[in-house]
């Protein structure tokens, strides 16, 4: 699979697994982006929250994570007992070719709907793992899980994704769907320059519509 690098869209995990909170994260990076940013659409009036981006070697912005709903705060609550949170969180990734790094030492690989797809579901994977897993297998379990998501990714048209029509922007677009035990995960692109990833659990993906960001600033509020 072509993509940027194994980095999870996902917020920075703290000590124990606990995500930090948003309003430790900033609007500065994404406000670095030169591709739009991409969210629920208007239909969706529940909470919206900043993640994280992630950037090249050189440090160019290349994708990040809108969040919405209920914000996740600890990893590995399945199987507790405990209701789970509702959300959904879309990643944004910048079509890009293949192509050198700024400062001419390296070729940073292509960008494509895979990427978006293996982002997303690492990003799924950061908010669950299952209940009453003693710690020490946990890494493992971790690592197993991250591999199964890259390898799923790269395989688009394998039996575990099937397709499900959403709006974009108001037109509807193709994406790729696969659901677990742990939620969905979904990706496509878009008309504008950038591919879509998301995934989610507690809300159900067919009822959503994605749509650019007009003012990402909202997000941090």
């Amino acid at each position: 699979m072509e993509t940027t690098s194994r980095v999870g869209a996902q917020a920075p995990a703290a000590e124990g697994g606990q995500q930090l909170p948003s309003a430790w994260r900033t609007v500065d990076g994404y406000l670095r982006a030169p591709f739009p940013w991409y969210g629920l659409d208007e239909a969706f009036t529940g909470p919206r929250w900043l993640m994280q981006v992630g950037t090249t070697s050189d440090g160019a912005v290349e994708h990040g994570s809108t969040g919405h709903g209920d914000e996740p705060s600890l990893r590995g609550e399945s199987g507790s007992g405990e209701p789970r949170e509702k959300f959904a969180v879309v990643v944004t990734v910048a079509a890009q070719p293949s192509r050198r790094s700024a400062d001419g030492t390296g070729l940073l690989e292509a960008t494509s709907v895979s990427s978006a797809a293996w982002l997303a579901g690492v990003g799924l994977l950061s908010f669950t793992w299952p209940g009453q897993m003693d710690h020490s297998l946990r890494d493992d379990w971790l690592e197993q899980q991250t591999e199964t998501a890259w390898a799923l990714a790269d395989d688009l048209d394998g039996p575990e994704w099937s397709r499900l029509s959403l709006p974009v922007d108001g037109v509807a677009a193709s994406f790729h769907y696969r659901e677990s035990e742990f939620g969905w995960v979904l990706a496509g692109t878009t008309g504008a320059g950038v591919h879509l990833g998301a995934y989610g659990r507690g809300m159900s993906a067919y009822g959503l519509g994605f749509a650019a960001i007009k003012d990402i600033t909202a997000y941090a509020s």
